[in-house]
């Protein structure tokens, strides 16, 4: 049986202290929080295209952050960059508050190695039965539970350590607090420029941070959940990854998750004409304009091979 127990230095098995558990719950739940007020707003005022321009753009700028540099380009090495586009793309990461880069990177990478097997951090079906109460349990604990609990999450030092001896993105994770404090502080100062006064500061606030926050992270969160429960199979795998069409406007392409554990280190999740990937589109634009290069690309006779196979 795998040891699924994180690991310290020293070799002893770490567990969450109150306050990361404190820091989870406040990230998950103030978003709602600034949802409701954010709705309160309307009873009032009816929001207009200043805020939603600051929640797209956050939201946009954030997500990329996730998906291409989180994601794509530290998790899976799908494609190489200057060393300043991949600390900004760390920084944006960073500014959606789903995790420090570090973490984060080495949580996907161990969730790859043991996708809905025992030791997944957030698989929806490993230890769980096929019950109704139990697929329910395991729908929580991959969307949102797998954040209160140490079982299965990653040893940063084995799963991260080729980030952990760059020294910027240390840093960068060390800084994980302030940034997200920045990714409430900007969209507020942008809503007092563009709106003005108390009104503009406190919108900017909560469309541009808290709804921005709650919508990416859910969004995020999906992957993990639904993306392992229901949509198609166009590859065999050997998890129960699935492609959910409906998504990939919002997870910017992510949601072609069948595709991505099928061919893990491709720089694209859309393998086909209409499979819509925003995130690939990013990264063939960075190599159009020469700043993106090793980009991994999956040719058509493999992913025939992958298919025949199955």
């Amino acid at each position: 049986m795998p040891d699924c127990t994180p690991r310290t230095a020293g070799g002893r098995g770490s567990a969450l202290t109150r306050r990361h558990k404190l820091v989870n719950l406040a990230g998950i739940t103030l978003p709602f929080v600034g949802l409701v007020l954010a709705v309160g707003l309307l009873w009032h005022r009816i929001v207009g295209p200043t805020e939603l321009a600051i929640l797209l753009v956050g939201y946009l700028l954030t997500g990329i952050g996730v998906t291409v540099g989180y994601h794509r380009l530290l998790t899976h090495r799908s494609f190489a960059t200057y060393r300043p586009i991949r600390y900004a793309f760390a920084v944006l990461g960073q500014m959606a508050v789903e995790g420090d880069v570090v973490t984060w990177v080495a949580d996907h990478r161990k969730h790859h190695q043991f996708s809905d097997r025992e030791c997944d951090p957030h698989s929806p079906h490993a230890g769980y039965g096929d019950g109704y109460l139990e697929a329910l349990h395991g729908l929580w604990h991959a969307h949102t539970g797998w954040m209160f609990s140490t079982a299965g999450r990653a040893d940063r030092a084995r799963y991260a350590k080729d980030l952990l001896q760059d020294r910027g993105l240390r840093v960068i994770a060390a800084l994980f607090g302030p940034m997200i404090a920045v990714s409430l502080i900007v969209p507020a100062l942008a809503g007092w420029a563009l709106l003005g006064g108390w009104y503009g500061f406190g919108a900017g606030l909560l469309w541009g941070g808290a709804v921005r926050i709650l919508l990416l992270h859910h969004v995020t969160f999906s992957i993990n959940s639904i993306c392992h429960l229901w949509g198609t199979r166009r590859f065999e795998s050997r998890d129960e990854s699935r492609n959910v069409w409906w998504l990939s406007w919002l997870s910017f392409g992510e949601s072609w998750h069948n595709n991505h554990h099928a061919f893990p280190t491709s720089a694209f999740h859309g393998l086909r004409r209409l499979e819509i990937d925003p995130s690939g589109w990013v990264i063939r634009a960075l190599e159009t304009c020469g700043l993106a290069w090793q980009v991994v690309r999956v040719p058509a006779e493999r992913q025939q091979a992958k298919l025949e196979a199955g």
